[in-house]
Order: C-alpha cells, then structure tokens, then sequence
C-alpha cells in the first residue's frame, strides 16, 4: 500500500524508528508540547494527532492509537509496515487485578491475554501467545530501576470489553493476570507478524478488587513516570 495511508497523512520518513503510543490524542499532543523540543505535527487524520520532534538529542514520534485492539491494530500495522517504524511503545492506563499492585504502579506487560478474536486472522494451527520485545523490556527494567520508580513485570489482559457484564476480568488475576487495559495483544501480535518490536507500558490508574482510583489531576502526575520511562528506552 502507497502512503499516505488512508489512516494516516505523513509522507515518507516523517516517523522516527519509535513510536510511543497513547491511546489518547490529547495526551500524544501533551508528550510533544512537554517533552519534544522541534515538534512536528505529521498526522491528524481524524484527530488522531502523531509528531515527531527529540528527547534529548534523540529522534522521537508520539502519535495516539484511539480506543481498543480493532484501532491500535490499524495504526501500529501502518506504521510497521508502511512507514518504517521498528519499536512502538504503547504508553497507557490499566486496571489491576492483581492484590500485589497498587494505585500509580507501573506495570510491564511480558505477554498480553486476550479476549479478543484478533489473531485468528494469522491462522495458526492452535493459540499464539502475544509477548512484547525481550529488548524493549530488558530497557524499561533497568531505566524504572535506575530512576526509582515503583513497577511490576508479568502478563496483562487485553479486554474487548470495558463494560463488562459479566464481571469476568478479574478471574484473569487467578492465573497471576497483573491488569486490564485494550491494546497490548494487537499490537504485540503485529509487531510479531512484521518482525518488529513492542511493548506495552501502563500506570495503574484503579483496582478492580478494592475499587480506589486516581483522580483526573492524580492520573495526570502519574502518568509523567511512564512517559519519562517510555521517552528514555525509545
């Protein structure tokens, strides 16, 4: 496929090789303003802003991924495959299900649990089992070490559903399921598919099993920790 895509505006060369990925384009907008000295808007197609600017001397992109697996799995595939792009770094919220967690943790996610039907469409004779890069979290543990920030590594699960009916999240944190978050397993299995590499790197922003939650402005603080720790593997 030509670029433009028909999801995203930037010409050639216009993303660095790492993507960090919120899922909100206001928070991509936030990284750029904050953090990204020379900040280029690149895309805006449907709001979904993407720049690229640097850290520290080092080229980076921040572009939104919208909402749940069927949206992260356009935009990461785009990029993978399209534009170039050799890491994304999904940067985002979770719910823990897991008792050892606490509000404001950073959560590593080494595999990604799904409920969704994704990768059925990769045809593989039994259950794949979407992992992010070794690389990518060999990285993040030595940097959340180093700057002191409060983590936890294991698998996640990315849910289809927020409003669930059923209450069947939380049975996942039997199986030592740390959180929920909507993204993780699309974008691991796309990097999968196009040998690339990611990674998935959430705050826990409410729990499940005792019901607290960060408030909007406490959500806003937290989030900083992921986004230096994202900014400073990438």
């Amino acid at each position: 496929m030509p670029i433009p895509t028909p999801h995203i505006s930037a010409k050639e060369g216009d993303f660095a090789k790492t993507v960090l990925m919120p899922g909100d384009p206001l928070r991509a907008k936030y990284i750029a303003e904050h953090y990204l000295t020379d900040a280029v808007l690149v895309n805006n197609v449907r709001g979904v802003q993407g720049y690229t600017g640097y850290y520290n001397g080092k080229r980076v992109s921040v572009m939104a991924s919208g909402m749940g697996i069927p949206s992260i799995g356009i935009y990461s595939y785009e990029l993978f495959n399209f534009y170039g792009v050799e890491n994304i770094i999904r940067i985002g919220s979770a719910g823990a299900i897991h008792p050892d967690l606490k509000l404001r943790n950073l959560v590593f996610g080494q595999g990604s649990c799904t409920n969704s039907n994704y990768a059925a469409q990769f045809g593989m004779p039994g259950t794949i089992a979407p992992i992010c890069s070794f690389e990518l979290l060999e990285k993040a543990v030595k940097t959340a070490k180093k700057l002191k920030y409060t983590y936890k590594v294991g698998n996640i699960l990315a849910s289809d559903t927020f409003y669930d009916d059923g209450g069947s999240s939380a049975v996942w944190s039997k199986m030592g399921v740390l959180a929920v978050e909507m993204e993780s397993a699309a974008l691991y299995l796309n990097a999968a598919r196009a040998g690339k590499n990611a990674l998935c790197i959430c705050t826990i922003s409410d729990h499940l099993l005792t019901g607290e939650e960060l408030s909007s402005d406490e959500r806003q603080n937290s989030f900083n920790e992921m986004m230096i720790l994202a900014l400073e593997i990438a």
